[in-house]
């Protein structure tokens, strides 16, 4: 199926068995992460004319999730501390996603807003220097980008050293030792994040420039 986004314009493609039938959906859009509605009832498609892009494809299907909905991404290849991030985000009202691969998680970004990513070192054998989903969200518009809280997690690291968080463009830096504190470590560091960016939307407000 053709869609195109009501906020943005862009156009691309999605297969036709990765959306349910008969139903009304909401998908986020690759591009300004807006929401799209999506009516499989239609019997007739609408075709968007002119240059489309194709959704990088892979072999999990296409989720869908209520709306309102807090989701986290977790990228690790560590099973155990998978099970720790993935149980206290549950605790603090996210719905944890977990993405075995680059590819996956790749494909999952393109298709879904995250507000909080955990990315550890060494993720799918790479380190975070030359991680592809570093990369991503690192050349994501700053609205967009802003609006994603992004933790890396790695034994290089002190635990909410502010500064290096800052040099690899993330939100928080934590050190895998730290884990076990990871509940009051975002109930610190995420309402800091969010209390930052009301300020500085206000200034832009003022400014005139949002």
């Amino acid at each position: 199926m053709h869609i195109t986004c009501d906020s943005c314009g862009a156009a691309f493609k999605i297969p036709d068995e990765k959306l349910p039938l008969n139903q009304v959906v909401s998908i986020t859009c690759p591009k300004c992460k807006g929401k799209i509605k999506v009516d499989t009832r239609k019997s007739d498609k609408d075709i968007v004319s002119g240059e489309t892009e194709e959704l990088e494809q892979d072999s999990s299907p296409l989720e869908f999730f209520e709306e309102g909905t807090r989701l986290a991404l977790v990228l690790s290849g560590n099973d155990g501390q998978i099970n720790d991030i993935s149980s206290v985000l549950e605790e603090l009202k996210y719905k944890p996603i977990v993405a075995p691969s680059i590819q996956d998680a790749m494909g999952k970004l393109r298709l879904h807003h995250f507000d909080l990513i955990i990315l550890s070192d060494g993720f799918d054998g790479q380190n975070l220097e030359g991680s592809p989903v570093a990369h991503y969200l690192n050349h994501l518009s700053m609205s967009v980008r802003r609006k994603i809280f992004l933790a890396l997690v790695s034994d290089k690291f002190k635990t909410m050293d502010n500064m290096m968080a800052f040099t690899l463009s993330a939100n928080l830096v934590i050190h895998p030792a730290d884990l076990s504190k990871l509940r009051l470590i975002l109930n610190k560091a995420i309402p800091d994040h969010e209390k930052f960016y009301k300020i500085f939307m206000d200034a832009l407000k003022e400014a005139g420039k949002e």
